[in-house]
C-alpha cells in the first residue's frame, strides 16, 4: 500500500454514521467508509430502510454494516445507539453526525412545530449523540491518531437562503459554532471535530426542491452541477482519517462555488 493510500486509510475503522438510510447523504457517507473498508454503524428512525441500506453496504464491501433503529431526537435513544455499539465494539473511531430534516413555508404561516422538530434533530441530536458516544470516541484516540467526529452542515448556515426554511438555516449555522464549541472541548480528549457545510446534493431530503428548481440551482453553481457521491467521499475519507489529525473546528464548504459567487 502506498504512503497515500495509509494516509487516507479508514480500514478497520469503526464508525457511526446518523440517518444512513438510502437516498441521503448519509448513505453516501456510508458507502465511502465501507467501500474504503471501515465497519459502520447507521442509524435513524426507519428500520426498513435502514436494513435495506445495511443488506446493500454489505453486499458492496470490504467493510460491513449493522443498522441501529432509533430517534435520535430523543436523547434516550442516542444513548441506545451507544449502548447497542458499545456491545459490539469497545471504542468507535468515527462518528459523522448526519441526520436531519429541513422545512419550508412562508413566513406568514410558518409554524412553531417547525421549529422544534427541526432544531431537535439538527442540533440537539448531534450534541447528544456526541455526548452519548464519548465513552467510545475516547477509548482508542490519542494525539498522534485522534478520533474523529464530523458534522454536516449546509452553506445555508452561512448565507441568507434562496427559500423560506428559516428553522434549517438557523440550525445549520448553530450546528457550525457546536462543532467549534465541541472542538475546543474535546481537544484535550484527542478527539478532532469538524463540519462540512454543503451544497447542492440530490437526495430524499432534497428531492422535491430540486425537481421544481433544479435549472435555478445549477445556474447559481459556479461549477454548474449537484454534488454526488464521489465528491462526498473525497471529503470524508480526508476528514476521517490520518491525513487530517492536525484540523478541528474547521468548517469546510462543499458547494461547487456557491458562496464566492454569493452576497454574504
Amino acid at each position: 500500500m502506498s504512503t497515500n493510500n495509509i494516509l487516507f486509510s479508514v480500514k478497520d475503522k469503526v464508525a457511526l454514521v446518523t440517518g444512513g438510510g438510502l437516498g441521503g447523504i448519509g448513505y453516501s457517507i456510508s458507502l465511502a467508509l465501507v467501500k474504503n473498508g471501515a465497519k459502520v454503524y447507521i442509524a435513524s428512525r426507519d428500520k426498513k430502510k435502514l436494513d435495506e441500506s445495511a443488506k446493500q453496504l454489505n453486499s458492496i464491501g470490504p467493510g460491513s454494516c449493522i443498522a441501529i433503529a432509533a430517534d435520535l431526537s430523543k436523547q434516550d435513544e442516542c444513548k441506545k445507539v451507544a449502548k447497542e455499539i458499545s456491545l459490539h465494539d469497545n471504542h468507535l473511531d468515527i462518528l459523522v453526525n448526519n441526520s436531519g430534516c429541513n422545512w419550508g413555508e412562508e413566513i406568514e404561516t410558518f409554524p412553531d412545530h417547525a421549529w422544534d422538530k427541526v432544531m431537535n434533530l439538527n442540533v440537539k441530536a448531534v450534541f447528544n449523540t456526541t455526548v452519548a458516544c464519548l465513552p467510545l470516541l475516547r477509548a482508542n484516540a490519542t494525539k498522534e491518531s485522534p478520533s474523529k467526529v464530523v458534522t454536516i452542515g449546509s452553506i445555508d448556515g452561512i448565507r441568507v437562503p434562496s427559500l423560506e426554511t428559516y428553522s434549517y438555516s438557523a440550525s445549520k449555522a448553530a450546528v457550525h459554532q457546536l462543532t467549534r464549541t465541541l472542538a475546543s472541548r474535546l481537544a484535550g480528549d484527542n478527539i478532532t471535530v469538524n463540519a462540512i457545510a454543503c451544497g447542492p446534493f440530490y437526495s430524499k431530503m432534497t428531492k422535491a426542491t430540486f425537481d421544481k428548481f433544479a435549472e435555478v440551482i445549477t445556474s447559481g453553481c459556479p461549477l454548474g452541477r449537484f454534488g454526488n457521491d464521489r465528491d462526498l467521499e473525497g471529503i470524508i475519507l480526508f476528514l476521517c482519517s490520518n491525513a487530517c489529525n492536525y484540523m478541528t473546528g474547521a468548517i469546510l464548504p462543499l458547494e461547487g462555488g456557491i458562496l464566492i459567487s454569493s452576497n454574504l
